[in-house]
């Protein structure tokens, strides 16, 4: 059944400029990534963004960052349309978010001879953990953790450093990404499990108004329902990350 096109009131409030500007976050390689040939940003938030802006009957301009925390700041200081973050209370304000449309575990990566076997055993005091600054997994241990200490770097490819340097002594991650890591070298290894469900989902600046949301959250909708979120998954090789639930 053809989707009716949106009202054009709400296609100014999401594309004020007249084009819709996606932040893409590339320091998530499950949602996106810088193509190998064109070198410009594909993935499965690329594919939603193009698709919403078809949507909107409007061209789609890419803005893209190598973290998340970048990638967030656009979106709540106007200088980009909608995202694609993991929702955390840490980021409400300024922003409104989708229910999410991608479920991604975030795990732990310790060294080989580390006498750590389980998640539940990394919260210890004299314990440290890398995490990327600003992250999902930052803001959530930031809540969770009692005793161990979280150390912030700039992006995950420092935060991993840190452990293999030996500044830490665990890193958090996306668990695609921490099994990447241990794939590529020896020295380290992932703990079983996970610590986290990260909630990836749209989501564009809080003063676009209630209807721009509702727009928003309807479209995420479809897109699980019908099978394109699965789709963009499995043509972009993505494993381990699952679509969320109607929300």
């Amino acid at each position: 059944m053809p989707q009716q096109p949106a009202p054009s009131a709400l296609v100014s409030a999401f594309a004020p400029g007249g084009a819709l500007r996606a932040s893409i976050n590339l320091g998530n390689p499950v949602l996106a990534h810088r193509d190998r040939v064109s070198g410009e940003p594909a993935g499965v938030s690329v594919d939603l963004a193009l698709a919403f802006g078809q949507r909107l009957g409007v061209p789609v301009e890419l803005v893209a960052f190598e973290r998340a925390a970048l990638s967030v700041d656009a979106v709540r200081a106007g200088r980009a349309d909608i995202g694609f973050f993991a929702a955390d209370p840490a980021r409400s304000e300024g922003l409104r978010f989708t229910a999410p449309y991608v479920l991604i575990e975030g795990g732990y990566l310790v060294r080989e001879a580390s006498p750590v076997t389980g998640n539940g055993e990394v919260d210890r005091e004299g314990t440290r953990i890398s995490v990327g600054a600003g992250s999902a997994y930052d803001l959530f241990l930031t809540r969770e953790i009692r005793r161990a200490e979280v150390v912030r770097l700039e992006g995950a490819p420092r935060a991993l450093a840190a452990l293999r340097t030996g500044q830490v002594d665990v890193a958090a991650g996306i668990r695609q990404l921490l099994e990447a890591e241990a794939a590529r070298a020896e020295g380290v290894r992932v703990l079983p499990g996970r610590f986290m469900v990260i909630r990836q989902a749209m989501g564009l600046p809080a003063g676009r108004g209630a209807a721009a949301l509702e727009l928003l959250a309807s479209f995420v909708e479809e897109m699980k329902a019908d099978g394109f979120v699965a789709d963009a998954l499995e043509r972009h090789g993505v494993e381990g990350a699952i679509v969320a639930p109607a929300g």
